[in-house]
């Protein structure tokens, strides 16, 4: 319990700050949406001018497959960004908080402790856990606030719900693996940036896949596309299929991880 206490004092800044930006996504993500509904009040919609866009150009952006005029097909466009921003957060924190003690040179320190090493690696992804776990209340405040300012009435309350969920289970799919990469890495120091390289070509395969049918079988590398967003908007839910497989990807990389850590020769 201590090592949860001391992890997650360590990250209670890091905590505020990234919670402040998911808040300030959404806000500024639905502010957009009033110039969207303007210029479809005034003019041309925005659906005809994305119409004129090259098909490539609105795959890379998100745009390819939903309904720019509607609140919902907004949302799951802004979803894209924001999940990415929790992704990103997840991804660096999971490596982090398995890599600090080497590149803090505080490993003698924990080490010394009675404690096991199995020990060492729960607590903190306990805390690891609780931190994604307040981002992701965070952003479903900012949500259920901030978005019926601009619905007009309508009610998004249940398509957001899934959303989240949805965007919890891929935060813990990169929370994981980042966990694993700095447990196996001879360079834990160095998985951050490895486990974000890996999250930035996840994020390029799911905007790519989205501009031919051909290339639809490289979502299966890609948590991004694990979670069809059009499916989420018209009602229908998760796939418990992909549920549970994300799952068990990351009850996976989880195992690994202890496994890893416990052979691992550390750097003190």
């Amino acid at each position: 319990m201590n090592i949860v206490l001391r992890e997650l004092k360590a990250n209670a800044r890091a905590l505020v700050i990234w919670s402040v930006c998911m808040f300030l996504c959404v806000i500024s993500g639905m502010y957009k949406f009033t110039a969207y509904t303007s210029a479809t009040a005034t003019g041309p919609s925005i659906n005809d001018l994305l119409k004129t866009m090259p098909t490539s150009i609105k795959a890379l952006f998100g745009f390819a497959s939903f309904d720019m005029a509607t609140m919902s097909g907004y949302l799951a466009l802004l979803f894209i960004y924001v999940e990415l921003v929790a992704a990103i957060h997840a991804a660096l924190l999971g490596a982090g908080i398995i890599a600090k003690e080497e590149s803090d040179k505080t490993t003698e320190y924990l080490m010394v402790k009675p404690v096991s090493r199995t020990a060492i690696i729960t607590s903190k992804l306990v805390a690891a856990l609780l931190n994604v776990i307040v981002i992701n209340v965070v952003t479903l405040v900012s949500f259920l606030v901030v978005v019926p300012l601009y619905s007009k009435g309508g009610n998004a309350s249940g398509e957001i719900l899934t959303m989240i969920l949805s965007m919890f289970i891929v935060q813990l799919i990169f929370l994981s693996l980042g966990t694993v990469l700095a447990a196996y890495m001879r360079n834990p120091k160095a998985s951050g940036s490895v486990a974000t390289g890996i999250l930035v070509t996840a994020y390029f395969v799911a905007r790519i896949t989205d501009m031919s049918d051909k290339l639809r079988f490289l979502n299966l590398i890609s948590p991004f596309k694990y979670f069809d967003l059009g499916r989420i908007v018209a009602g229908h839910g998760l796939n418990l299929g992909i549920v549970l497989l994300s799952l068990a990807l990351v009850a996976a990389f989880t195992a690994l991880t202890y496994i890893f850590y416990q052979k691992r020769d550390l750097n003190i």
